[in-house]
């Protein structure tokens, strides 16, 4: 089978990747043409655009970078037919992929979608444009199954494939000593500082996050740099800081970290799914936000809280994040035992919520007997 995938962001890098080594195995001969990242091409094929290239967020830098998108939408149009793939497999990145689904519908190419554009939370009206040129909707969070029957849309959950990308870097069992040499870091507890994968998301939070260091002298703090990121662009917040830097090992940090500051995204969950009690800090561009607010429905804006419908983890955002705000919860997560358990408690309620390991090989079975039915 001939594959074209599109991924526009890391996480929707990691997701593709686990389900194209789920196809690799379910497909005696698949063929992989895809937008996304190095994850994605470690498991063959020709990537055609790494997604570090289109990755725009907010409603200002999209205005900005209106030509580069219009010519990213011809160009993968363009390449769409040329290619001439069995289905369209699309993760997330609904403002790039809807216009590629109703581009594929009309050239009677078959489209799935991996991981559903979070229209729950806001642009509802999208759902007209799923129902009208998505053949199959593949979901990665169980309540997401409730909203689509609200519109008369099946939508298939197999469970979430963070699991398995996790599970599989704690097989390692990379001990703390070890983590702590390899990385020329102190032997302290460690608390994870996750400013996001973007540039914007890194300069609105990074600086206020570094401003509580001095409160946690028992602790050190370490930066996880994202893949999508030039380890370079963090030079000047780590300038007469004491404060660590690892690159493009977010996972291996998590699973020594005794609590961490993470940015709003996959973060939050992943954190959740390592075990580590956290404190979500987020701002936007000020005109981007009450845009969004504007428009937004949902209470909370990190998957941990998302999908268990009740704060388990504290959300300071904006005006809310302040240096003595993200003090007194990384205080608390850090120092009273009960509230800390009660956090760890609930990410164990979640993991149940998300079903069992292996999601990326059921979808990947699915797609390919759908394709083959």
């Amino acid at each position: 089978m001939k594959y074209y995938l599109i991924a526009g962001e890391a996480s929707g890098d990691l997701h593709g990747s686990n389900l194209m080594k789920g196809l690799n195995a379910v497909d005696p001969n698949p063929d992989f043409r895809f937008w996304g990242g190095d994850l994605m091409q470690q498991q063959g094929g020709e990537l055609v655009k790494h997604y570090k290239d289109h990755s725009i967020m907010g409603f200002l830098e999209v205005l900005i970078n209106l030509p580069k998108i219009r010519k990213n939408f011809s160009f993968c149009k363009a390449d769409i037919l040329n290619y001439n793939p069995d289905v369209l497999i699309l993760i997330d990145y609904p403002g790039f992929n809807l216009r590629m689904a109703e581009f594929a519908n009309k050239h009677n190419i078959k489209v799935f979608y991996y991981i559903s554009p979070k229209i729950w939370a806001w642009k509802e009206s999208r759902i007209k444009k799923i129902k009208a040129f998505v053949d199959r909707m593949f979901i990665i969070f169980p309540f997401e199954k409730e909203f689509y029957a609200k519109h008369n849309f099946p939508a298939e959950f197999y469970g979430n494939p963070l699991i398995d990308a996790i599970e599989e870097q704690k097989a390692h069992k990379y001990s703390f000593d070890w983590f702590i040499r390899e990385n020329k870091l102190q032997n302290k507890p460690i608390i994870a500082i996750m400013p996001g994968s973007r540039k914007q998301e890194i300069d609105r939070n990074l600086s206020v996050m570094l401003e509580v260091m001095p409160y946690f002298d028992k602790y050190q703090f370490v930066i996880a740099g994202a893949p999508s990121i030039d380890p370079d662009y963090y030079k000047n917040y780590l300038i007469n800081k004491q404060i660590s830097f690892v690159h493009n090992k977010t996972y291996e940090l998590l699973n020594h970290s005794y609590a961490a500051l993470v940015t709003s995204g996959t973060a939050t969950l992943e954190a959740a799914l390592f075990d580590v009690p956290q404190v979500v800090c987020y701002k936007a561009n000020p005109v981007s936000y009450y845009i969004a607010k504007w428009f937004v429905s949902i209470d909370y804006i990190s998957l941990v809280n998302l999908n268990m419908n009740e704060e388990v983890v504290k959300e300071l955002i904006q005006k809310e994040m302040s240096v003595q705000s993200i003090k007194n919860e990384l205080s608390r997560i850090t120092n009273d035992k009960q509230y800390r358990e009660n956090m760890l408690q609930k990410y164990q309620d979640l993991k149940e919520l998300l079903n069992n390991e292996g999601a990326s090989e059921r979808v990947a079975k699915a797609i390919f007997e759908y394709l083959n039915s």
